[in-house]
Parts: C-alpha cells; sequence; structure tokens
C-alpha cells in the first residue's frame, strides 16, 4: 500500500511538471529533454515510432559437423541457416524493440528430444538442452532435427526471460513479439513428427502467454479495439495507445498465411478475447497489424498501410544474402518505407561481413516514424 501510494504522488507530481512546465499541445517537441520526454508521451503512439528487431531471435549457431552435413543435403539451404543470435536479454539490452519466435506444438514433451542430426553423427545433445526438450509444452525452434537449437528452448522460457528485462526496465518502449506458429518440416527429415495447430493448440498458446503477462503487462487486441464495433475500426480512428500508457508494454502477433489464422480467429468478428494480433489484409475487421517483409516491391503499400494506421513489421535483409553481398538498398528502403518494426539477422555484425548491420542513427533504440511523426519529434530520438 505505501508503495502504491508513493508511485501515486510521484506519478501526479510528473504531470503537474508537465501541466504547468511543459507544453504539451505543441506542434513539435520543445528542445528541453524533460519536456520532449512528455511531449512524446502525450503526443505519440505505438504507430507513430519505428524499431528495429530480430528474425528468428532465439536461433543458435549449427555446429559446424552439423553444418557440414546439412550441405550435403543441401548446399543453398546451409547458406540461408548460417546466422545466429544472441539471447533475449542481450539482444533487448542491444536495443531491438521486435522479436521473433517460432513454436512447435509439444504437448507431452519430448518429441524434438532426439534430433535427427546429431543422431546420424553418432552425437548427443547437451543435458540442459536435452532436459528442456523432454519437458511439456511448445518448443522454440527454426526446423526439427537440423535447426533446433536456441537460445530459450521452452516458449514459456522466453516469455519469463523478456518478462524479466521487462520488468527492470519499466519505461522501455513497447516491444512486439512476432509469432510463427509451425507445423511442417521444410526439409523433409524422417526424424520428429510434427503435430498441426488447430484451435485448442492456439488456445493453449495463448494461455502461456496469459501465464506469463498480465492484461496490464500486454497491449491486446481487445484493449486497442474498445468500444468500436471492429478493431480495424479502432485502428483507423487512432486507436493504438498513447506511448505514455504504452511504456513497459509488450504485444504479440501472430505472423502467419490466411489459412492459420483463420483457425486462430474462430468465428470472431475481430479477436475478441484472444492475446495476439494477427497478420491479415488491411480490409479485414480483425486488422491492426501487417507483415510485408519486400519493402522493395511493398514499399506503397507499406506506405498506405501505415498512414491510415496500421502497425507493419518488414525486413531489412533476408537469408543471409545482403550480408554476404554487402548490399545495402533493402536495408535503406526498409528503414525509410514507414513500417514500424524493421526486421534483422545483423542488429550486430557477423564478424565475417563486418560492414553489413542494421541500426538506427546514432545508437537510438527507437525514433519517430519517418511516415507519421518524423517532422513532429525535431530529429530526436524516442526514448
Amino acid at each position: 500500500m505505501r508503495y502504491a501510494l508513493a508511485m501515486f504522488f510521484a506519478l501526479l507530481g510528473a504531470q503537474a511538471y508537465a501541466d504547468t512546465e511543459c507544453d504539451l499541445k505543441a506542434a513539435q517537441a520543445p528542445q528541453d529533454e524533460k519536456c520532449a520526454r512528455a511531449w512524446m508521451d502525450e503526443n505519440l503512439h505505438v504507430n507513430d515510432l519505428l524499431s528495429v528487431g530480430t528474425h528468428n531471435s532465439y536461433k543458435v549457431a549449427i555446429p559446424d559437423a552439423e553444418m557440414a552435413q546439412l550441405r550435403t543435403r543441401s548446399s543453398r539451404a546451409a547458406i540461408l541457416l548460417d546466422y545466429s543470435h544472441r539471447s533475449l536479454t542481450e539482444t533487448l539490452d542491444g536495443g531491438a524493440r521486435q522479436l521473433e519466435l517460432d513454436v512447435y506444438i509439444d504437448s507431452q514433451g519430448g518429441r524434438f528430444a532426439d534430433p535427427l542430426g546429431p543422431r546420424t553423427l553418432g552425437q548427443r545433445l547437451d543435458a540442459a538442452t536435452a532436459a528442456e526438450l523432454a519437458k511439456p509444452g511448445f518448443k522454440v525452434m527454426h526446423i526439427p532435427d537440423f535447426d533446433f537449437r536456441s537460445t530459450c528452448v521452452r516458449f514459456v522460457t522466453c516469455l519469463q526471460e523478456v518478462k524479466a528485462w521487462s520488468d527492470a526496465h519499466p519505461e522501455h518502449i513497447p516491444i512486439v513479439i512476432l509469432i510463427n506458429a509451425k507445423d511442417d518440416s521444410p526439409l523433409g527429415t524422417s526424424g520428429a513428427q510434427v503435430a498441426k495447430f488447430d484451435a485448442a493448440a492456439f488456445d493453449a498458446l495463448d494461455a502461456e502467454v496469459a501465464a506469463v503477462f498480465s492484461d496490464k503487462e500486454l497491449i491486446t487486441p481487445d484493449q486497442v479495439q474498445g468500444k468500436h464495433a471492429t478493431l480495424r475500426e479502432a485502428v483507423l480512428a487512432d486507436g493504438w495507445p498513447k506511448l505514455r500508457d504504452a511504456r513497459g508494454r509488450v504485444f504479440f502477433a501472430l505472423d502467419e498465411a490466411p489459412k492459420k489464422v483463420a483457425v486462430y480467429r474462430g468465428d470472431r468478428r475481430s479477436l475478441e478475447g484472444r492475446r495476439m494480433f494477427v497478420n491479415v489484409e488491411e480490409s479485414s475487421p480483425a486488422a491492426a497489424y501487417i507483415t510485408l517483409n519486400e519493402p522493395l516491391q511493398d514499399a506503397k503499400r507499406i506506405r498506405s498501410a501505415v498512414e491510415a494506421g496500421f502497425i507493419v513489421r518488414t525486413r531489412a535483409d533476408a537469408d543471409t544474402l545482403e550480408a554476404r553481398e554487402g548490399k545495402t538498398e533493402r536495408r535503406d528502403v526498409a528503414l525509410a518505407s514507414g513500417a514500424q518494426y524493421i526486421s534483422t539477422d545483423y542488429m550486430q555484425p557477423d564478424p565475417r561481413f563486418p560492414s553489413y548491420s542494421v541500426r538506427l542513427p546514432d545508437g537510438a533504440t527507437t525514433v519517430c516514424n519517418p511516415v507519421r511523426a518524423q517532422k513532429k519529434c525535431g530529429g530526436r530520438a524516442v526514448k
């Protein structure tokens, strides 16, 4: 109780400062640092921002022996899979505000505990990974059997790691976690049998999110929709929360094709009761978030969607090609496109390709969106 009262009076004092000392109705962010922060909190919404994040944020490098084995199976696959990331904590510390997790169903535990790659080489998994794979619950990995290593093996463990970071940084810019609900084996292995996502599996996935993050720690479709008839209607009416109300929060987006999105939505008009936003066409009643991963081809559509109020994620690079070839056109177009979240495999440069990385100017974590709000912010970073 004492802590709650202290927080109340601290917030009251901060608001009094803002009201008496800062012009929060100014057309542009003030030059004073404190007033600029207060102005942004009041005048910017979640979709007025631009942040960089990581693709397959959990991914650990494939060991050399297994990579050599993979090359004999598919030399192209070996190139596409030759990247890795640090832990989620280190990635967030490094400035990422978008993460991506691939999840597989493993209700009983052990479905992926004997991966074909190491088994073929006569190798055993390390004890810690084996123990995590044996436990029930959704697993986080890229491709069973060959690219299965993760900095956080179980989905719930990944969420707990993000929550711990968020709790330690309560004023952070909102973090979006993209979810790929994986139910295939793209390399066609004869190893782990992958289960298909149905409505019950998606209910369980939402339940794992709710077990870690309370509604007060999330931005949910219901919160954004409010009293509007549909989520899309709310978004077009500037329904995304103001930055002041979104700080310290996390939101989820199911980044999947229409068939899986339809299973997740069920017979809902929008996404009533669901924990995640979904990737849908702009015309859908459930529209709020859109994945448009090809900024060079989709530049006009990205800009139009962002101007309308939708949140868009695009990719600065893919399949390790931009880094290997030192090409920056896609990256530069993505950063200027208006997409609020720019995903990359190279927030930090790979030592083998040191000339390529994806960062915001001056090491900023977040800046004002170049389409929606750049002029209003006077070139300042969002802190």
